[in-house]
């Protein structure tokens, strides 16, 4: 069986891995079934190698092997089947920031976004602002062009760094990086993203901190962050608003199963208790089609929905 093969490989090279472990537990939304084995690399070199391992064993067998990379699970829904290949999660345990010079700072992918800024504050530099509270790692910010508050990564994001399907490291800068409205040249692509370099402002530490603070206490207050849920559920649409085109549609608190319209922030729905990937997507299908009936608007759903 081709995962033990990949398992006997990574064993031999001392990297950590989970058989059949639960994506529900990985995830934001509290959400989604097994993979077949979860890999937790701690550096760059491990990372190359599972990559290696992973073309090794497709070669081997002549067979394509799926593969998802994970960071905090917080823009992407999981099937209650699962996810039938490998699944890598660049976490906490890859996570590594560093000032570069003294208006740059490089930070690894399994950075979390909150220490990122933090580290931003602290060096009095400015342009980062936007994140603090977007509850997403490096990596998951860079493929998305992650944003918040009139902010983007696109702002601040000079270069960055991956790794393609042959274990080779490559990188882009400036325009290469494709950065648009939630989108980026990894955007459905096989790179696997290991950081990125991001290019601020010198400022007030105080100002920046102030800043940071009042972003921080609207997403609380506006925001249903006591419950499970993988952010914004739709795209904003152009010339308009997803939450306030929901509302207008009286559809705060609509519930399918365990799924909710969130009663606090229309534009997010929630696990209230339960839910199976089934309910979110159902009740995602059922908002796009009463906000079309209403408005004329097709809503585009944000989440990444894995099969």
């Amino acid at each position: 069986m081709i995962y033990n093969e990949i398992k006997l490989e990574l064993e031999k090279l001392n990297i950590e891995y989970k058989l059949n472990e639960r994506l529900d537990k990985h995830t934001s939304f509290k959400i989604g079934g097994e993979c077949k084995i979860l890999i937790i690399p701690k550096n760059k070199e491990e990372l190359k190698n599972i990559i290696k391992i992973q073309k090794q064993v497709e070669d081997k067998n002549n067979i394509k092997v799926r593969r998802l990379i994970i960071g905090n699970g917080s823009n992407m829904l999981v099937e209650d089947s699962g996810f039938d290949g490998i699944v890598i999660l660049l976490n906490s345990e890859y996570a590594h920031m560093e000032l570069v010079d003294e208006n740059t700072i490089y930070a690894t992918s399994g950075t979390s976004l909150m220490r990122l800024c933090k580290l931003a504050r602290d060096n009095s530099l400015s342009g980062l602002e936007f994140a603090y509270g977007i509850p997403a790692t490096v990596g998951g910010a860079i493929y998305m062009n992650a944003g918040a508050y009139d902010g983007e990564m696109k702002n601040v994001l000079v270069k960055t760094c991956h790794i393609d399907k042959n274990g080779e490291e490559g990188f882009f800068e400036g325009d290469d990086m494709k950065l648009s409205y939630r989108h980026s040249v990894y955007t459905n692509s096989d790179l696997c993203i290991t950081g990125g370099y991001f290019k601020l402002q010198k400022a007030d530490k105080d100002q920046i901190n102030e800043k940071m603070q009042d972003l921080m206490n609207r997403r609380k207050t506006k925001q249903p962050l006591e419950y499970p849920s993988a952010g914004s559920t739709f795209k904003r649409p152009p010339n308009a608003f997803a939450a306030k085109l929901i509302e207008d549609c009286g559809l705060k608190g609509k519930s399918v199963g365990g799924a909710q319209v969130s009663e606090k922030h229309s534009g997010f729905i929630i696990n209230k208790g339960n839910a199976t990937c089934e309910d979110v997507k159902n009740l995602i299908e059922y908002v796009k089609e009463e906000v079309y009936k209403k408005s004329g608007i097709q809503l585009e759903c944000e989440v990444k929905i894995i099969k």
